[in-house]
Parts: structure tokens; C-alpha cells; sequence
């Protein structure tokens, strides 16, 4: 018996009269709220409109789930359409089985789409959501803590995880805590990416492309670790291989993009700088164009004095160029007068 370990939940789910409400759906759930909470916030730091991530995300959440679902399905077809297995188990998301390359997949698919729906570049919105997926698959980890599943190699560490279910073939020992430790990788993912996008200033798509070439290394040796059941190729499990060919996808990428499009995109969402202004009138801040009225205004009074002015300066010299021209048609006058009489004379 182990003197210290991770307990396993006794049941996976709680029931609420007849609404089920399950670990591993509120896991995932959890981290959807997470990833976009936190890249709407990344967005508009990077000058977009409140609001978008959560509009794109619509499109790319559904897309993901049903390409994490497919993926898992197609690569562990035996569990579902071999000999007396049930087919419709296919569907009981549920029940856990996502597959995150599939659900990256085909989620880019859904955000292509709704990016092209806003007009906004998806490399830039895949960067400002990149730390945000990472936390999601951290949170959504903890769903197989909950199902009891994806643990590895049985173990005498003091943060072993105890298996204590023995359906599906599981046995009741002692295992590594491989949901725990991908976990853990996540949040580190999350923190490089965050710390690269503010040091290098990432942009078009390379910050995502760090958090995909990342996660494959954690990826890799935690997949090397799990004994459930999987497709083996040369030697090592599928995913593996995908890890690989995924990593070195993603750095070609981050060089290759570095090479033709480097620095950041100066705009992410065309006409968001527009709205820095109000309906109401005021900036952001609340009194930016208040300001500049009043200085408007001072401006246009400073005019009106000097127009009052300008004309005050012009009427006076015309009344003294009056009153010159007056004495000399007088000076005139009375030396042809003095003429006229000295020529009487």
C-alpha cells in the first residue's frame, strides 16, 4: 500500500434529478471560457474589437470537438466497431475520447471560417488565442481524471495516481499521473508562448506555431510513458509519429515565416481604431475628444478676436488715409487760390 498518492474520484459524474452533469464535459467547458476569455484579451491588446475571439470561436469550438471526436474514433476504431462493441458508443463524447490533433485540425477549419465572416487575418487570431488553448488542454485534462483513463506505467512515487475502476480492462494499482503531468507541460506552454510574443513581438501565426512545436515536445515523452491501448508504427505508438511530423511542421513554419513576413501585422482588425472613439463623443479614455472641442473652441475664439482685430487695424488707417488726402486737396485748393490772385495782380 502507498503511504501518499493521487485518489482518484469515485464516480465521474453527479446527477441533478434527471441532468446528468459530468467532470469531463465541465472540463472542457471550463477551458473553452478560459482560452477565450484570455485571447479576447490578447486581441485587444493587439488592437482588435472586443468580442471577435468569442464571434470566431463560435465556428472553431463545434469544428474542434468533432474533429477531436473523429480523429480518437478513426484511430481507435476497434473500440467502437469491432466484435461486440456498440458503434453508437461513437458518439458518447462524453465518455471522453478526444483526439487534440484532430481537434486542431479541424478547428482551424471553423476559425478559417469565421475569420474570413469578420475579415480579419486567422495567423493573427490563432496567435492572440494560442496561450489560451494551451490553459484549455491544461483544465481539460482534468476530464480524465475524472473518467479514470490515460495514466501510465504503474509506479512507487508519492504522487502515483491510485486506479481504483476495473472497467474497460483497467486494472487497480498505482500509475503514473500522465493526464497530471501533460497538466503541467500546458501551463508551461502557455507561459513560453506568453513570454516569446512579448520578447520577440510574434506575429503572423508564429506564436501559435510555438505553442503547436511545444506542446509536441511534451507531447512526445508523456505519450512514450501511457501503457492504454494504441496503434504502434516501427516501434512506437501513432501519436508519436504524429508529434514529430507536427513539430517539425510547426518549426519550418516559424523559419520559413520569419524569412518573408517578419515583425507583426500593424493591424489586425481593419476599422477597430475606429471605434476608439464613441457614440457619445468621448475616446477611450472618457476625455480625449472632450479636450479637443474645448481646444477647438479656444481656438476659433482666439480667430474671432484677431478677425475683430484685423478689421479694427483696417478701418482706422483708411480713416487716416481719409483725412491725408483731405489736407492735401486743401493744400491744393489754397495754392490756386494764391496763384489765381497773383496773376490778378
Amino acid at each position: 500500500m502507498e503511504l501518499a498518492y493521487i485518489p482518484s474520484p469515485s464516480r465521474g459524474v453527479l446527477h441533478l434529478g434527471p441532468i446528468p452533469l459530468r467532470g469531463y464535459a465541465f472540463c472542457i467547458i471550463i477551458g473553452v471560457f478560459v482560452a477565450v476569455w484570455l485571447g479576447n484579451r490578447r486581441w485587444i491588446a493587439r488592437g482588435g474589437r472586443p468580442g471577435t475571439v468569442a464571434d470566431v470561436a463560435v465556428w472553431a469550438v463545434p469544428f474542434g470537438l468533432v474533429g477531436g471526436r473523429l480523429y480518437h474514433v478513426v484511430t481507435d476504431y476497434q473500440l467502437y466497431f469491432s466484435e461486440g462493441q456498440d458503434w453508437v458508443d461513437a458518439f458518447k463524447i462524453w465518455e471522453g475520447g478526444l483526439g487534440i490533433w484532430g481537434a486542431i485540425a479541424l478547428g482551424a477549419v471553423g476559425a478559417w471560417i469565421g475569420c474570413r465572416r469578420r475579415g480579419i487575418p486567422l495567423p493573427a487570431w490563432a496567435d492572440a488565442l494560442a496561450p489560451g488553448i494551451a490553459l484549455a488542454q491544461a483544465i481539460g485534462r482534468w476530464g480524465n481524471w475524472f473518467n479514470q483513463e490515460l495514466y501510465g506505467r504503474e509506479t512507487d512515487l508519492p504522487w502515483a495516481l491510485h486506479i481504483t475502476s476495473v472497467t474497460d480492462g483497467r486494472e487497480p494499482g498505482y500509475y503514473h499521473p500522465t493526464f497530471l503531468y501533460e497538466s503541467l507541460w500546458c501551463i508551461g506552454v502557455a507561459v513560453l508562448v506568453i513570454w516569446a510574443d512579448r520578447r520577440f513581438r510574434l506575429g503572423h501565426g508564429r506564436a501559435f506555431a510555438l505553442y503547436v512545436a511545444a506542446y509536441c515536445v511534451g507531447r512526445f515523452w508523456i505519450e512514450y510513458m501511457r501503457v492504454d491501448e494504441a496503434h504502434h508504427f516501427l516501434g512506437m505508438r501513432l501519436n508519436n509519429w504524429t508529434a514529430i511530423v507536427v513539430f517539425l511542421l510547426a518549426v519550418l513554419y516559424i523559419v520559413l515565416s520569419a524569412r518573408r513576413r517578419p515583425g507583426r501585422e500593424e493591424v489586425v482588425e481593419p476599422g477597430a481604431a475606429d471605434d476608439d472613439t464613441g457614440k457619445d463623443g468621448t475616446g477611450k479614455d472618457g476625455t480625449a475628444t472632450a479636450d479637443s472641442d474645448e481646444e477647438k473652441t479656444e481656438t476659433g475664439d482666439a480667430e474671432d478676436v484677431k478677425d475683430v482685430k484685423d478689421v479694427g487695424a483696417k478701418t482706422e488707417a483708411e480713416d487716416k488715409a481719409g483725412t491725408k488726402d483731405e489736407a492735401e486737396d486743401k493744400t491744393a485748393d489754397k495754392a490756386g487760390t494764391e496763384a489765381e490772385s497773383a496773376k490778378k495782380s
